[in-house]
């Protein structure tokens, strides 16, 4: 169990333009880091004979659920895709966030941010010993620009030409912070 350092942990949000790669090397960051034992979830597509129909969440322990589908109807959109607010907070609601050394968010997003459960988490996360990765919005909300202009967080601008040169330093980073505060693997 990590030793809980004296102020929050290290926060750091991965932001770029859409499509760049964040859920990708949230992935393979989820990966490297697998022996400090994470919690969080990461969304993914699910596509129909091609066509993108909305956006699945896996948590590392490997539950899914999912977060929005153009088909459904809801009052809660983005663009075309409809939102399921319950069944996202059900799927966090399983998330063992609190305790864990490493939380790892992907994302911090306009979809993610209609829920009440997750607007109050993430400010927790974040405030918490936990080292938080999460990735977000390169443009959102001032609820999510808020998130960026803290002083406990580190921001790193993804783009097509330093996915893996991002990807190492935030390992290193991440790998740092953790063993600084004896966290075993």
């Amino acid at each position: 169990m990590c030793i809980d350092p004296p102020v929050p942990g290290l926060n750091i949000l991965i932001t770029g333009v859409p499509g760049c790669g964040k859920t990708t090397l949230i992935m393979e960051l989820a990966r490297r880091l697998a022996p400090y034992r994470p919690a969080g979830f990461f969304t993914r597509e699910f596509r129909e004979k091609g066509e993108r129909f909305g956006f699945e969440l896996v948590s590392l322990g490997g539950q899914t659920g999912i977060l929005a589908d153009a088909r459904m109807r809801s009052g809660c959109r983005v663009g075309k895709y409809g939102v399921d607010i319950p069944a996202f907070e059900s799927f966090l609601g399983e998330i063992l966030f609190f305790g864990a050394p490493l939380v790892i968010i992907d994302e911090i997003g306009k979809m993610e941010c209609f829920s009440p459960l997750f607007r109050t988490l993430i400010p927790d996360l974040l405030d918490s010993p936990s080292v938080v990765l999460a990735t977000i919005a390169l443009r959102g909300t001032p609820f999510i620009e808020s998130f960026k202009s803290r002083r406990d967080v580190e921001i790193c601008l993804l783009d097509r030409q330093n996915r893996v040169h991002i990807a190492d330093l935030v390992e290193v980073r991440v790998r740092e912070v953790l063993e600084k505060y004896d966290c075993p693997v």
